[in-house]
């Protein structure tokens, strides 16, 4: 038990761990630099770690119930796959900059805005038949709703679908090996469970820690906000070409 334990924790820093691997640090980063919120940034990792988890527990859960293998050739295409991911993140980050679709005038930004913040969980008063009593209630703080409208379904379906094409490639196969070593097939879904909770924490972390740079330029220094923009597109667009050559050619996955 204490090893199992032991394991499930591991699972949980790897996890963490895995968030911060390059591609995909910089897969989201083309996705935050569109966005100026900590709240924003750090709902972006969140979906992508949605996505991430989905796949990696689908993948994890057919190696436990149905003993499927992944060959060393299908585990290089899934990365090809992500290499393509990131060319597309990255020219497509650089068209919306150069289009400026992307642009927001200064004085939208410094005009005043509604941001007040009253309490999620309150209670109103009801009478009923002469009784007065309250119903407890949930509402979603504003920051939140605001989180949600500044991301808006397209992007976040965004978020989701890249977290999915990440959760099949990569050091995401530490997660699948490790559960050679747990023979309970609960404990090895929950060692995936709490693999995908590090995953999306450490991915909230750094995704709402990238928003800093573009949120201080966003107001006043419009013309570096727009060079980060362009550097994370760039970025993605030269790292997906470098995978696409790697795996492609050097390991012959095209080539051969």
């Amino acid at each position: 038990m204490e090893g199992t334990l032991s394991v499930i924790v591991l699972g949980f820093l790897l996890g963490v761990q895995h968030a911060t691997d390059p591609d995909h640090v910089v897969a989201v980063a083309t996705i935050v630099s569109r966005r100026s919120g900590f709240l924003s940034g750090a709902l972006i990792g969140a979906l992508w770690g949605v996505g991430h988890t989905m796949t990696v527990a689908v993948v994890g859960g057919g190696i436990i119930l149905l003993n499927l293998t992944i060959t060393p050739r299908m585990g290089l295409s899934l990365e090809l796959a992500v290499a393509v991911m990131l060319v597309l993140l990255g020219s497509l980050r650089l068209a919306r900059t150069w289009s400026g679709r992307d642009h927001v005038h200064p004085e939208h930004l410094r005009s005043p805005h509604d941001h007040s913040r009253g309490p999620a969980f309150h209670s109103h008063a009801h009478t009923h038949g002469g009784l007065t009593h309250t119903h407890p209630h949930l509402h979603p703080s504003r920051r939140l709703l605001e989180a949600l409208r500044a991301v808006g379904g397209r992007q976040g379906l965004s978020s989701v679908g890249v977290g999915l094409v990440h959760g099949l490639a990569g050091s995401a196969a530490v997660a699948l090996l490790v559960l050679g070593t747990i023979k309970d097939p609960y404990w090895a879904l929950a060692y995936l469970l709490v693999f995908g909770a590090g995953t999306t924490l450490g991915m909230m972390a750094i995704t709402a820690a990238m928003m800093l740079p573009f949120k201080l330029t966003r107001r006043r220094f419009f013309g570096l906000n727009r060079t980060l923009a362009v550097g994370t597109g760039a970025v993605s667009l030269g790292f997906g070409l470098f995978l696409i050559y790697q795996i492609g050619f050097v390991a012959g996955v095209l080539s051969s």
